[in-house]
Formats: structure tokens, sequence, C-alpha cells
């Protein structure tokens, strides 16, 4: 047993450096900017590079471990992103650094399927599952805290001239062990069926993908401009192409990069609509909220970002106790965990517009993350149940490119209303109602979260009666 809870920490180590890698340039633009003499433009390239290799290549990563071994694809991917991440840190330029974030996002895009594959072939067993999930969920909780927290602490040391590139080189130590017991510890899997990588199949879904990616990422920035909505119009000519390719080759039996046979799982189709209405509700709120904090209601900085802590804390504390819940109430824990965020979102709604003091936003904060904590692991348990391992690394990177794509449609969407409403002149007033207006589009979407975990069947997070509990 322990050693499996120990090759469960090799797993994972690549899941912290994916999160961790998203959140952690955030805090130091104004120092990379200045020291790079890089322009606006450039900046925002920056911060979407990573995004978009991520998004565009995670359906390809998991096929690549499907077919050619989980270890071996995420030793790769460790690799990669160990050099990628050296090649940022020793960036002289803007367009190094831009290509490097990419590669480093492409090389995530490798690791994450392999993480959430090898956790549900590492743990068949459901209970044992849901505490993986649970630990997997303290993971994301841990990287989206020390992200925010390192890059602004990296930042601000005076031991170098530019201590910035500390944020990317302080990946290298972590990368090196981790490759190292990903060697002497994990086990080779991957699907029995010899089959051909399709190359082709690769090309048109990553082409169709970057085009999304980057059309709705520029587009934050941007705003829909017409180079942003061609793009998007590509992109879905592309996706459409690839569709009826990828269904042609199935026919044919030849090599394909997506066996649709995932899509004939009810809890996969169902799972899919719930992470996807929850993370445009999740980033979207996050984005909405930062600007909110330090905008209008003139919040600095760091107080801002210490209130953020507090509900990556809530997050890390609710993924531990989640566990004992789902195991016992099944999807009725996982309904009530959406309710709650309901709830705190709406209190968040009549409180924040009473400007509380600093203990109560970081209160509201907290309450939001043992909610967001509760629901995120079990999303993704709730979707690959029950999924043969020959689908289980397809599926992965499915529900993972599912769950980025909304990230970013919530950002834009979501943040476009909220400037709407804001206007152009904006006082108080209008940043309280522009943000309650966010917020109720926020609880729209969780409103589909919620129809759609009350669809999936019993079985799939099976409630245990309170006698097989205590004999546990």
């Amino acid at each position: 047993m322990k050693h499996k809870y120990l090759k469960l920490l090799v797993i994972l180590l690549g899941q912290l450096l994916t999160i961790m890698d998203i959140f952690i340039i955030n805090v130091s633009i104004p120092s990379i900017q200045r020291d790079l003499h890089a322009s606006n433009g450039e900046m925002q390239f920056m911060i979407a590079a990573y995004l978009i290799g991520f998004a565009s290549f995670l359906i390809t990563g998991g096929r690549l471990g499907d077919l050619y071994g989980r270890k071996k694809i995420y030793m790769i991917g460790l690799t990669a992103f160990m050099l990628s991440s050296a090649a940022c840190g020793i960036s002289i330029g803007a367009g190094q650094l831009v290509v490097s974030r990419f590669v480093q996002g492409i090389s995530a895009a490798m690791m994450a399927p392999q993480v959430l594959s090898m956790i549900q072939i590492l743990f068949p067993d459901h209970q044992e599952r849901t505490k993986a999930m649970g630990w997997y969920g303290i993971t994301i909780g841990t990287g989206t805290v020390l992200g925010q927290f390192l890059g602004g602490y990296f930042s601000s040391l005076t031991v170098m001239e530019e201590p910035w590139r500390l944020i990317f080189l302080m990946n290298i130590p972590i990368c090196l062990p981790a490759v190292f017991l990903t060697l002497k510890l994990l086990n080779e899997s991957k699907t029995p069926l010899h089959q051909s990588f399709n190359m082709s199949g690769v090309v048109m879904l990553s082409a169709g993908l970057f085009c999304a990616a980057y059309a709705l990422t520029m587009s934050e920035h941007e705003g829909l401009h017409f180079k942003n909505v061609l793009l998007m119009a590509i992109s879905g000519i592309i996706v459409f192409s690839f569709i009826k390719n990828q269904k042609k080759r199935i026919k044919n039996k030849r090599s394909y990069l997506i066996d649709f046979e995932l899509f004939r799982y009810k809890n996969f189709n169902l799972g899919i609509i719930a992470v996807s209405f929850f993370f445009i509700m999740l980033d979207s709120y996050f984005y909405i909220l930062s600007l909110f904090f330090q905008d209008g209601l003139q919040i600095k900085p760091l107080d801002a970002g210490e209130i953020i802590v507090f509900q990556g804390l809530g997050f890390i504390l609710a993924s531990l106790i989640s566990v004992k819940l789902i195991l016992r109430y099944g999807k009725k824990a996982l309904l009530a965990g959406l309710i709650f965020i309901m709830v705190i979102l709406i209190l968040q709604l009549f409180l924040f517009r009473m400007q509380p003091g600093f203990p109560v936003f970081c209160l509201l904060l907290f309450l939001h993350g043992l909610g967001v904590g509760a629901v995120i692991p079990s999303l993704a348990n709730m979707a690959l149940s029950g999924m043969s391992e020959k689908l289980i690394g397809n599926a992965s990177g499915v529900y993972n490119t599912f769950q980025q794509i909304a990230a970013i449609i919530g950002i834009v969407a979501v943040g476009s209303v909220f400037y709407y409403f804001l206007g152009i002149k904006s006082t108080i007033t209008q940043y309280h109602n522009a943000f309650s207006i966010a917020i109720l589009i926020n609880i729209l979407c969780l409103v589909f979260v919620i129809v759609s975990v009350f669809k999936v069947p019993g079985h799939v997070l099976p409630e245990m009666s309170h006698k097989n509990n205590i004999e546990r």
C-alpha cells in the first residue's frame, strides 16, 4: 500500500509543476517586461503561450501515452519541462521566452493526461481511487497557492540582478529527482493493441485547438477583433474536418487519434459538461475577483494576494475532508459541495457591497475554497470512472482539453460581460453592479453542473451504507 502512495507522489509532482507554472508568472510580469524591454503585446504572448501550448496538445499527449507507454511519455514530458524551464530562465529576449513558454506548455500537456490515467490504473478500487483523487485535488490547490506565492517571493529577492529568472530555474531541482523516481518506481502501461500513431490527426487537431486557444486567449486582451473571430471560424472548420476524418479512419480500421467509443460512457459525457461549466465559472471568478478587489475596492495587490491564499487553503483542506464524504454519501456529497459554492457566492453578492473588513474577505474566500476543493477531484473521478485501460489516456486528454478551453472561455466571455456593465467611467457602484452580474452568470453555470451531476448513474460514485462504512 505504501509503495502505491509513493508512486502517487511521483505522479503528482508532474501535476504540481503543471499547475504552478500557470500562476507563477503573473506577479512577475512588470519586472520581466522591464528587464527584457518587452512590449505589451509581447507580454500578452508570454502569458498566453503556456496556456495555448497546453490546451492544444492535451489530447495528443493522452494518445501518445496509450500507444507508447504512459510512464515513457510522462518522463519525456518531465524532461522537456525541465529543459524548457531552463530555457525560460536564461532567456535573453522576449521572443525566446515566448517560445520557451510555449514548449513548456506542450511539455505539461504530455504529463497531465498521464497523471489522471495512471491514478485510474494504479487505484482500480473505488475507495482507494477516491482517496487518491483527494490528493490530486490537494496538489491542484497547493500548486495554485505556491505558484502565486513563489512568483511574488522570487521576484522580490535582491540576491541577483534579475530574480524573476528563479521562478523558472526552480523547476530544475524538482524535475531531476522526479525523473529519477519515475524511472525507478513507476510501472509501464499502454494499450495492448499495436497501432501506428496518427500524425495527420495530430496536425489537424493541434492546428484547430491552437487557433481556438489563441483566439480566445488574445480576445481577453484585444477584444473580439476580426482576426480573432476569423481564427475561431477556421478552428471550427478544422475541428469539424478532423472529426469526419477520424470517424472515416476508425471505419476503415486505420490508426486514429480520438476513439469515439469513450463518448458512449454516459458518465464521461456528463462529466465533460460538468467540468466545462464548472471551469467557466471558476476561472472567470478568479479573473473578475482580482479586478474587483484591486481596481474596484482599491485593495493593495499584496493584501489581495493574501486573501486569495485563504481560498487555496480552503481548497487543500476540503480535498482531504471530501474523500470521506464522497465515500459515504456518493454523489450527494458532490451535489452538496456545488450548492455550498452557490450559497457562498450569494453571500459575497451581499457582503462585498458592505465592504467588510479583511477577516470577512478571508473567511468568504476560505469557504469558497472549501466548496471548490470538495468538487474538483470528484468531477475527474466521475468522468473517468469505469473507463477501460484502452481508453483511459484518450479520455484523460479529452477531459483536460475541455477543462482548459472552458477556463479560457470563462475569462473571455464573463470578463467581457463584466467590462460591458462596468462602463468607461467606473465608479464603485458600477464595479459592484458588474461584479454582481458576473457572479449571477457563475451561479447559472453551477446550475448546469448540478443538473449534470444529478443525472450521473448512482453506481459511478456509489453511496456506502452506514454499516459498510463502519466495517471498513
